[in-house]
């Protein structure tokens, strides 16, 4: 076999700052070295290493700002930085900025996580119907952030909006979307229907009787009905409950 069918490849260092590293084997740091051959785009380089390119809002290389299209080359020093931390200097963002009232789409195995943002007041669909595509067509239409712990479909090419959940208990992972995208003053609890997303209103008493447990109709003359599910809602014995899941979410996100 002739030598010039295997050409030697090319190689560049990236350096994965902040939240970027999470995206790393366990154990790495300091510079990645990454070998390749032709010319792929940066963007192609940092998802073959792992990190979707939402999570991405800055490149440095070799000391300029640069886009996700510019193509890698032999010997480039590549710096990769997160929303939080900037570099020095004129920064080109490529993260794009969700819309100032957030809304979310989460794939199903983040249900739970779902149901405490709801609680929180935030507007989430998550369904076991939606495959990967309606996902991101939902994100790409309504400019949805997609909440997933799957990397693979953040780094599906049209996306605009996502962030990849790290912590696998649900209640940790309410407060690190909270803290993630600033929402701790954005949170109107308890407005909003648990299950099936829907904004609550006000009913009268006697509109639902017959839907109150007969016990309960005795002493609370206050309820709440989702306009979609028709769910009935009422502060029962579960309500202080509730309120200090929604505080531990609160409190530990401002920390």
């Amino acid at each position: 076999m002739r030598a010039d069918r295997w050409p030697i490849p090319f190689s560049a260092s990236f350096v994965f700052l902040g939240s970027l590293s999470d995206f790393l084997f366990p154990g790495a740091g300091g510079p990645v070295s990454y070998t390749f051959h032709g010319a792929p785009s940066l963007k192609d380089a940092l998802e073959a290493l792992g990190v979707p390119h939402v999570e991405v809002d800055a490149i440095v290389v070799n000391g300029e700002t640069v886009a996700f299209a510019r193509p890698l080359r032999d010997g480039d020093s590549v710096a990769v930085y997160p929303h939080d931390v900037a570099p020095d200097g004129a920064v080109l963002h490529l993260q794009a900025r969700p819309p100032a009232a957030p809304l979310f789409v989460a794939d199903v195995h983040l249900r739970r996580l779902a149901k405490t943002l709801r609680l929180l007041g935030f507007d989430v669909i998550c369904s076991p119907d939606l495959t990967d595509a309606a996902i991101v067509q939902l994100s790409h239409e309504a400019g949805r952030i997609v909440l997933t712990r799957d990397r693979q479909l953040l780094k599906r090419g049209t996306l605009a909006y996502g962030y990849w959940v790290r912590s696998t208990d649900p209640l940790r992972q309410a407060v690190e979307v909270v803290q993630r995208f600033a929402l701790g003053t954005r949170a109107r609890a308890f407005t909003r229907c648990s299950v099936c997303n829907g904004l609550l209103r006000t009913v009268e008493k006697d509109a639902v009787r017959d839907r109150i447990p007969p016990r309960t109709a005795l002493w609370l003359d206050e309820y709440h009905e989702c306009p979609d599910c028709r769910r009935l809602y009422w502060w029962g014995t579960h309500g202080a409950r509730l309120r200090a899941l929604v505080e531990f979410v609160l409190d530990s996100s401002a920390r």
